[in-house]
Parts: C-alpha cells; structure tokens; sequence
C-alpha cells in the first residue's frame, strides 16, 4: 500500500457522523449501518422537542454507540428546561459527551444565544459531562465577524482551562481544503490549543449539498458547488469528497502542528451511503486517481 493510501486511511479511521431523530424513527437498526462503538452526533433542530434528541440518544446508547447530542442554545427556553435536557441525556443515555451550539435560530427562544452562555451556566460540568463540542468556522460566518469569531475562540480556549471538560472544536462542513488548513494554521498562530474535529459533507446529490451549503452559510467552497451545478445533469450525481479526504490527510501525515486531529461525516440525509463509503476507505477499499480516490466496493 502506497504511503498517500496509509494516510487516507490513518486520516478517516475513527470517523464520527450525526444523525437526526426524524432519521432515527426510518432506521429498523443504526447497527446494519455503523460499526459499535462510532460517536454518533444527534441534532437538536430548530422548533424540535428536545425529549426526541435524548430519546435518539438512549437507543444509540443501547445499540452500542457514544451518542454525542446537540445543545443548540437559541433553541432552549430556560435554566429549568437546560437543566433537565442534561440531566435526562446522562441519566437515560448514559451521555457524557455533547456538542454545544448557538443554533440555527435568529431570535433566541430562552435566556441563551451562543454556546459560550450555555457553557457559563456549569450545567454541563455538574452533570459530569466529560467531553464537549465547540463550534469553528473555517470559511467564516454570514452573521458573525471574523474578530467575534476569533474571540469566541479565544474565550472556548479559556473556559477549557477551568472546566472538567475536554473541548474540540467541530466545524461545519467545506468542500475545498485550502480555506481549512488556511483557517487551522491561523488558528494555531493565534493560541488555540482545542484539537478539531473537521466536519466533511457525505455522500450526497449537488442539488442536495447546494441547498445545505445555503442554509449553513458554507462560504468559499460554493464556488465549486455552483459550477458543477451548471451543467444540469451533475444536479443528480452523488458527491463523494475523495479529493477533500486525501488533501487533509496529506496535510495532517506531513505537517506536525496540524491540528486537525478527527473527521466527523456530514450525512446530509444519506446515512447508509456516507458510512458505507467511510468505512470502505477505513478498510482500505479504493484506488488512488489522478486528485482524489475511488471506492471499489458496491455503495448502496
């Protein structure tokens, strides 16, 4: 095996990946799909009850995964309510690691709007919670500046200092790697010390990562995306970001200070094909082509 195979495969072994409740009431079994032990992110999306996140969170739990639930902040109406997604999460899920978010919410519904106010509240630390997801933008934020970002990054940096907690940074996913290992470095230039979780997007239709790209405010890499989609055939060919994996992976084999340290799968509705293809490149089922790679073994 050639050394850019090794490091496609060191790169993507371990992989997380994320799921919904409304996802989790179609699946007669996570297991026919993922491999025991996968950290499994649930979503907690705008207007949703939190009851169904802890509820997808306990079945991952007894099906033998790390459930990993969002805590969208904008989205909880209070202290009492906070208090009680937590408690539940660890109490019913066994949970002890969790991704907080500001949430893809405009006007906050309760007394939170970022993940920084959650985390202040020490709701997270008295429940035990021993590992905790921060957000990272790589190609920025629509509604947040850049020094506001750099500065909620500087603060989460802080807060891992004086909390129980582990903290990582998860990211939203891109589809070009020069924004990000621009972004990781920028990083690291300026103290962050979080290691990051590097979100990819999964195997999905271009009208369907078209219309994700949009809604989450992915920036640079639309560039791509919207190229592609000229040719209105390419709207029904299933994206799979072969050449995105083998450039961050060269880039965390070959760099020492790189600080991506976990790829965490966006399966933007395609569960079954993003972990299958993730774990046929674990495996080490493909060939290297001229950019990216291509998965030999049936996707279906």
């Amino acid at each position: 095996m050639s050394a850019t195979a090794e490091q496609i495969i060191d790169f993507m072994r371990g992989f997380t990946i994320e799921t919904t409740p409304g996802q989790s009431k179609k699946l007669a079994s996570y297991q026919e799909h993922l491999r025991p032990g996968c950290m499994v992110a649930v979503t907690f999306l705008p207007g949703s009850d939190y009851l169904d996140t802890v509820a997808t969170a306990k079945r991952l739990r007894e099906e033998g995964f790390v459930p990993a639930p969002h805590f969208a902040a904008r989205s909880i109406e209070s202290e009492a309510q906070f208090s009680d997604f937590v408690a539940r999460c660890v109490g019913e899920a066994g949970v002890e690691q969790v991704v907080a978010l500001a949430g893809a919410v405009d006007t906050p519904v309760g007394p939170y709007d970022s993940s920084m106010s959650l985390l202040d509240t020490g709701i997270f630390d008295k429940n035990g919670i021993k590992t905790i997801g921060v957000a990272g933008h790589p190609e920025g934020s629509p509604d947040i500046s850049d020094s506001a970002l750099q500065e909620a990054i500087d603060w989460k940096n802080a807060f891992h200092q004086r909390s129980d907690a582990q903290l990582y940074i998860a990211t939203q996913f891109a589809f070009e790697s020069a924004p990000i290992i621009a972004w990781d470095r920028a990083l690291r230039a300026s103290g962050n010390a979080l290691p990051i979780h590097i979100g990819v997007p999964g195997l999905a239709t271009l009208k369907s990562l078209l219309g994700h790209a949009k809604a989450c405010g992915v920036g640079a890499s639309m560039r791509i995306l919207t190229k592609q989609a000229m040719n209105v055939a390419k709207l029904l060919t299933v994206n799979a970001p072969d050449q995105l994996v083998r450039e961050l992976a060269h880039y965390s084999a070959t760099d020492p200070d790189c600080g991506i340290s976990s790829v965490h799968m966006y399966p933007l509705g395609g569960l079954k094909k993003s972990a299958a293809w993730s774990h046929a490149v674990v495996d080490g089922h493909f060939t290297l082509s001229a950019k990216g790679f291509d998965v030999t073994v049936p996707i279906t």
